[in-house]
């Protein structure tokens, strides 16, 4: 996994004249009202307690992903954790062995790459953004579960998983308090490796500081309710929020060349056993792509490919870096790579593409990268969107979440999915 653009310049992608272009009138839903968002990065909430006044408020939003190290110092604790972690990076029974002996090896190589981009990841900076923004929306919009309360949980970076859940305790929830906490994967397309992951960790920390039954909560035993949202592959705000940076991208090539600029949807892969298993990854990262071509009315020629392979087994293919040397060599020059599993700019937009792709592809002035989601108001009204109707619902979770991959035998992963499926319902969707 290459774990690419300096910090000032994330600045620039999300600076006002930016920001503008993904504003402008248009008959799209999402881009109505957009600019009524501010601009400026949110203060921190102060903390919540269970004693609000609203119906079924307060309510912590706590947006799980990845997580980058903030610093070249914190590379090697994330390299550590992030190989250590079986449904990431399956190395089988040598996983304990394995896991360390290449997070270490790779350390020097990944914290060079990190201070080419100004010296960390900028994630948390755009989580917590992100997070915060949105629930500014939620008060306003479902007062009812007012206040909303952010909180970021990393899966291999701080704040982790444990960190938020301590937060949480601290802030008035749980500890035989109650209170109603949902889990927002910031993964929109569901992987066992991704979301499955941070929600086996999220159960692992609730059963260590809310009690060690495995069974759902009931009523009336004081700990957190949880809910999940955990796949929005196609929702109409991520779609146009990712079509509005392409439309805006293709704007900076020529007239007499735009129409037949090659789309490449860039994801992150997976290992071919994972696939095989039967992880639902590939086809919900299809899900968006077809509905962001949809959107844009199938007007160039597209494909997506793979990002992020690392090791010696089998990853999904075809390789973007590949891709663009071929076609290239084909004689066609003139891309777009667009990061469409990722939330916001982290190493893999920022070194990887922008850096590696791109920069060494000899061709940086035809071959460009569309803007990421960052703090586009339309992505965060879209994630306001989001999580309104999944708290409108009353759904603890889709019904896909309960369901294994077909060769899944994780046990870890069938008592989480057994856990979060039967919340507050008297049941369980595993099987």
């Amino acid at each position: 996994m290459s774990l690419r653009t300096p910090i000032i310049q994330l600045t620039k992608r999300a600076s006002k004249s930016t920001i503008s272009k993904l504003t402008t009138p248009a008959s799209s839903l999402w881009q109505r009202n957009a600019n009524d968002q501010s601009r400026s990065f949110a203060t921190p909430a102060p903390p919540v307690t269970q004693n609000a006044t609203s119906s079924k408020g307060p309510t912590a939003m706590v947006f799980m992903n990845m997580g980058g190290p903030s610093t070249t110092d914190e590379v090697g604790d994330f390299l550590s954790r992030l190989f250590a972690d079986a449904d990431l990076i399956p190395l089988g029974r040598f996983q304990n062995y394995l896991g360390p002996l290449i997070s270490k090896r790779r350390t020097p190589k990944i914290q060079k790459q990190y201070a080419a981009i100004g010296g960390g990841s900028p994630i948390r900076k755009w989580s917590e953004y992100q997070a915060e923004e949105m629930c500014k929306i939620l008060d306003k919009t479902s007062p009812e579960t007012a206040p909303h309360k952010p909180y970021v949980a990393f899966r291999y970076a701080n704040p982790l998983t444990e960190e938020m859940y301590s937060q949480l305790l601290e802030d008035g929830f749980g500890n035989g308090k109650g209170g109603r906490a949902v889990a927002f994967t910031q993964y929109p397309q569901y992987s066992c490796s991704t979301t499955g992951s941070s929600l086996n960790e999220l159960w692992k920390w609730r059963q260590k500081l809310e009690g060690k039954s495995a069974g759902p909560t009931t009523a009336n035993d004081g700990s957190i309710t949880w809910s999940v949202i955990d796949r929005w592959p196609s929702h109409p705000g991520l779609v146009d929020a990712i079509a509005l940076n392409i439309e805006a991208k293709l704007q900076e090539y020529p007239e007499d060349v735009r129409d037949d600029v090659v789309l490449l949807f860039s994801a992150h892969s997976l290992p071919m056993d994972v696939v095989n298993r039967g992880d639902p990854y590939p086809a919900e990262v299809a899900a968006t792509v077809a509905a962001v071509m949809q959107r844009l009315g199938h007007t160039h020629p597209y494909r997506l490919v793979w990002q992020s392979q690392v090791g010696p087994k089998a990853w999904l293919g075809a390789q973007t870096s590949d891709t663009v040397s071929n076609y290239i060599a084909k004689g066609q020059k003139n891309m777009i790579l667009i990061p469409v599993a990722f939330t916001s700019d982290h190493i893999e937009t920022l070194y990887e593409l922008d850096e590696e792709v791109i920069g060494e592809s000899g061709h940086k002035d035809t071959i460009k990268r569309a803007e990421s989601l960052n703090g586009s108001p339309v992505f965060i009204k879209a994630l306001a969107d989001i999580a309104k109707t999944h708290l409108d619902s009353g759904i603890i979770c889709s019904k896909q979440m309960g369901l294994r991959c077909p060769g899944c035998t994780n046990e870890r992963c069938a008592a989480s999915k057994k856990f979060f499926a039967g919340q507050g319902l008297g049941e369980t969707f595993a099987v």
